[in-house]
């Protein structure tokens, strides 16, 4: 894969019209698009279907969580948008179930390990007993063992992830933040190139493009930073 196919950028924007200028700022330079829930519940899931169409690369960042029947039915439609990829909180029934569903089709499944925002005392209030590292690298293995088609965690724990699920798993790294960036809500952050190094296939990048006064040079900045890692 070129650096391009594994930059994903985050459409975090508010309306659908924001979104769409932004992929017209960008231009070329981007071919995948993540869409979270804010973007998905003002049109950003009509948008989807519309890049779909027009050959982009989408990740769906739904994070799903629910009984087993209602997470496989969620995931079948999914499947029928076309998307490249989707996340599912790493709870072993709900990967299961996902699995199922998703057979037969082109979707790559994502097992969401533990989020970049939180840290060791997040997780303690959360009532988890692991620091998150060892809860990233158990869900790992379970997502492993489910049949997942890759996972999302910090590239913090990267280089350990790769090591449990071999190399054919998409692992996935949000909170990447060029060196000198501000962090923002993130807790486990890395730069582009520490990322690539430390064995992620993808990284999302949100708020250092979207929200830069030139995004479109602060994208290509990444690339350019990743193709040296690489």
């Amino acid at each position: 894969m070129t650096p391009r196919d594994r930059l994903i950028v985050g459409l975090d924007l508010p309306t659908v019209a924001e979104a769409e200028a932004m992929i017209a700022t960008l231009g070329d330079t981007v071919s995948f698009y993540k869409i979270g829930y804010q973007l998905a519940f003002a049109g950003g899931l009509e948008l989807a279907r519309d890049l779909v169409r027009d050959g982009v690369d989408i990740f769906l960042d739904m994070k799903l969580l629910d009984i087993d029947n209602t997470v496989a039915n969620g995931v079948e439609n999914i499947a029928k948008m076309g998307v490249s990829m989707l996340t599912l909180h790493a709870y072993p029934k709900a990967m299961r179930a996902a699995v199922t569903a998703a057979k037969g089709s082109d979707l790559c499944l994502l097992a969401v390990t533990v989020l970049t925002s939180m840290d060791e005392t997040d997780l303690t209030e959360a009532g988890y007993e692991y620091d998150p590292h060892t809860l990233v690298l158990r869900r790992a293995e379970q997502a492993h063992l489910a049949g997942m088609g890759g996972i999302v965690c910090s590239a913090e724990e990267a280089a350990a992830v790769r090591k449990i699920v071999g190399p054919d798993m998409a692992v996935v790294t949000p909170g990447i933040r060029p060196a000198g960036a501000d962090a923002g809500d993130q807790k486990r952050v890395m730069t582009p190139a520490d990322a690539i190094r430390a064995g992620a296939s993808h990284l999302v990048v949100a708020r250092p493009i979207v929200k830069a006064p030139d995004p479109k040079a602060a994208a290509e900045a990444i690339l350019a930073e990743m193709q040296a890692a690489l």
